[in-house]
């Protein structure tokens, strides 16, 4: 009887040892803050980024974690679309031993959150802002991850052209960098191209009359071939309704914050539309078995190209961490700015010689027939792309 207890004891000894180590092991934590939307405007754009970010931490830390070592805490804050409650919850985070910051999908409030981290070293990555002034504003800290707005507007108006647009009306909204500075970024290409800028309107975001500007169209001595905005939700919705309603054909391009499902929901009534994002899943590409995956992982398909840009942030710090050989965030930062033809999901991306807004592939997508249609993967040349 002795001998059979001593063996019992002895195969759950092995079989307990087997369950520890088939568990990752971890020699050390790391926090991550990420003060995101997850209520307001915003909200569309960093909650399917978030869900990306969220994907890579779980795999990475059922890997061991950060460069297999370091396993992510990620304490998630809701900004509530809001500017200064950014920086209230990003003082938070860096209370709470944040060592890497997750900033929203937007200049302003990121750059709320970058002035705090700047002074104390503390990498910052927004989710998918894309307003190339971000980086300069905050400092050597922060970083874009998604195609920079004059990186976009460069696609676009190369695409305008070719397309033999030659007149443009752009329409831009002093409230948001996004919503100020894309279209004016396009405007200096298209003019470089040989286009010429017909006119120019103004709106304030959120509101829900476009009648002004409409007017302002109709009435122009010389009829745009396009019209250009970095109008987002609702903003867009509401424009495109009523200049339609009002009978004006023109053709209109927009930029990522358009690749949405409520701007797919429109229908006809976006037809001809063209806007950009990050990817775009060939079959057999990279991107294809991403969305299965996420779709699995998440239980339902990705909505945007926002979903993987926040998974290869999660790569991307993976990389960094290895690079550092440590969790300290100077070492990161340092990782990060130097990164060079990193094989992302949807293709290189590159940080080295830039100003932190990362060199990578533009998708041009237009809606026909209510549906989203792949058009080409650009990379414009660098000569081509407006200063911030």
């Amino acid at each position: 009887m002795s001998q059979i207890r001593n063996r019992s004891v002895l195969l759950a000894a092995i079989s307990a040892i087997a369950v520890v180590t088939a568990a990752p092991v971890f020699a050390e934590e790391i926090i991550i803050g990420a003060a995101t939307a997850q209520t307001g405007g915003l909200a569309p754009y960093d909650q399917p980024a978030l869900a990306g970010l969220r994907m890579a931490i779980d795999e990475l830390n059922a890997k061991g974690g950060l460069a297999g070592k370091y396993k992510v805490n990620l304490i998630i804050k809701d900004t509530r679309s809001d500017t200064a409650q950014t920086a209230t919850v990003t003082q938070e985070l860096i209370d709470a031993g944040a060592k890497i910051m997750i900033t929203p999908c937007d200049a302003d409030p990121s750059i709320s959150a970058g002035q705090l981290t700047q002074p104390l070293g503390i990498p910052s990555l927004t989710l998918c802002g894309s307003a190339p002034v971000l980086t300069q504003a905050v400092g050597d800290v922060m970083f874009g991850t998604y195609p920079a707005d004059n990186l976009q507007a460069t696609a676009v108006a190369d695409f305008a052209i070719a397309e033999g647009k030659r007149k443009v009306f752009l329409l831009t909204s002093p409230d948001a960098t996004y919503v100020a500075n894309l279209p004016e970024y396009f405007g200096k290409v298209f003019e470089k191209k040989g286009g010429k800028i017909v006119g120019r309107g103004t709106f304030t975001m959120n509101q829900p009359d476009f009648s002004a500007e409409i007017t302002n169209i109709k009435g122009l001595a010389e009829q745009p071939d396009l019209i250009m905005t970095a109008a987002y939700e609702p903003d867009f919705p509401a424009f495109i309704q009523q200049l339609r309603g009002a009978g004006i054909t023109i053709p209109v391009y927009g930029a990522d914050a358009i690749g949405t499902p409520t701007i797919k929901a429109l229908g006809k009534l976006v037809d001809g539309v063209v806007y950009t994002a990050a990817g775009y899943p060939e079959a057999g590409s990279k991107l294809e078995a991403f969305n299965a995956a996420f779709a699995k992982h998440a239980g339902h398909a990705p909505e945007s190209t926002y979903e993987v840009n926040g998974y290869e942030i999660g790569l991307i710090l993976d990389q960094a961490v290895k690079t550092a050989g440590s969790d300290d965030p100077k070492a990161i930062r340092d990782a990060i700015a130097n990164l060079k033809d990193f094989e992302g999901i949807t293709g290189k991306i590159t940080y080295a010689g830039t100003d932190r807004m990362p060199l990578r592939p533009v998708v041009l997508m237009r809606y026909e027939g209510g549906e989203p249609k792949y058009v080409e993967t650009v990379v414009p040349a660098a000569a081509d792309v407006p200063a911030p």
